[in-house]
């Protein structure tokens, strides 16, 4: 199988699929084709119908669309989602929570694995709903299946789907109750995470314009990225 990615600093829809065939043993070839540097056409569309990225190259099968490329993939490999029918049928609620909804936060913490942001206060307060929510999701999904990750002790797609979140808590210190911030640290901690991590920090490519919708949202503290 290949997996066409874009940017790991920037691409949080790229992670999920990427950190879930890692961390499951998934055998794979990755692909990076970076976003176009201020602006342009990608050229996405020459490998993935919609034009974004990810997308999962199988033989002569291509599954674009990061949960899609999930359920392909659990019918390969069963861990892909947990065994117990209750936490699997919560897992896949909370994933596709996570893919449709969260906007706010999308739109003000977008990703960046490198910068580390202070969010000023009407920033913090607009998330502050989106914030909420993720607690009461975390908290439940931690406390019903008992951990250390959302749906019982093993690493599912459910926890690929909020990889992304993780890096956006660890940039912008993003308030959670300890119960939330143990999961967080529990994602970083992952091989998978980690190696994704520190590829991020080392790309040569940066988006001014991305970059610059971040800023508008708070106060730069670091940027730990290459110069």
């Amino acid at each position: 199988m290949k997996l066409y990615i874009a940017n790991k600093n920037y691409s949080s829809w790229s992670l999920r699929p990427w950190v879930l065939m890692r961390t499951l043993g998934m055998a794979f070839e990755e692909e990076l084709r970076p976003f176009p540097m201020g602006g342009g056409a990608s050229g996405f569309d020459a490998f993935s119908p919609s034009g974004k990225v990810p997308c999962l190259h199988d033989g002569q099968q291509v599954v674009w669309d990061s949960l899609a490329i999930a359920e392909y993939l659990a019918e390969q490999q069963a861990a892909v989602w947990p065994a117990d029918a209750s936490a699997r049928a919560w897992a896949r609620c909370a994933a596709a929570e996570m893919h449709s909804g969260f906007s706010t936060l999308r739109n003000i913490c977008s990703m960046n694995c490198g910068l580390r942001v202070t969010l000023d206060a009407t920033s913090l307060q607009a998330v502050a709903g989106d914030l909420q929510r993720l607690q009461t999701l975390w908290s439940q999904g931690l406390a019903r299946f008992g951990g250390p990750f959302l749906a019982g002790p093993s690493f599912t797609a459910v926890d690929a789907f909020f990889c992304p979140v993780a890096f956006r808590v660890q940039t912008f210190a993003l308030p959670l109750p300890e119960v939330c911030s143990a999961y967080v640290r529990t994602l970083l901690d992952l091989p998978a995470m980690k190696d994704w991590y520190a590829s991020a920090l080392q790309e040569p490519w940066l988006e001014p314009v991305h970059d610059a919708h971040i800023l508008a949202h708070g106060q730069l503290l670091a940027d730990l990225r290459r110069p």
